[in-house]
């Protein structure tokens, strides 16, 4: 299973992308910004292909997505909130877009969380490709 993160380009403190579970469509993301020297905290992580597993969050108390060996990062997951803030380097998704924000985040968190988590339970391999704004699709199109 992979899922496919296709990001815009980032505005005044934040990225908008679309989440894409085999090409389909699955949400809207939320990242911070990104960036070509890190800032704690405030940086989208690069583009690339990473290993996709769920663990439990010290952080949140909870099973979450985790996305594995992120050069740089530490403790990246995939999970609900509204806006860059909310992000610390994260991974947000939404079933809409609104200004600066995406809506809907637990809805569409718990839709994800469970699409993964059924096919992880099966022993499916799941990976997290990060498309930058200007990447050609496998169609040829950008």
């Amino acid at each position: 299973m992979t899922l496919t993160l296709v990001r815009e380009p980032s505005s005044a403190g934040w990225t908008f992308g679309v989440l894409y579970v085999d090409w389909r469509f699955q949400c809207h993301t939320l990242e911070d910004v990104v960036r070509t020297v890190k800032i704690q905290g405030e940086t989208a992580i690069p583009a690339g292909t990473y290993g996709l597993t769920i663990s439990q969050s010290p952080r949140f108390g909870r099973r979450l997505p985790f996305v594995e060996n992120v050069p740089g990062f530490a403790g990246v997951r995939i999970h609900a909130g509204n806006r860059a803030k909310d992000t610390e380097g994260c991974i947000l998704v939404g079933r809409g877009r609104d200004g600066e924000a995406v809506t809907q985040s637990i809805v569409a968190f718990a839709e994800l969380f469970a699409t993964l988590d059924r096919a992880l339970t099966k022993g499916t391999v799941a990976r997290l490709r990060v498309l930058s704004a200007d990447a050609t699709f496998p169609d040829g199109t950008r």
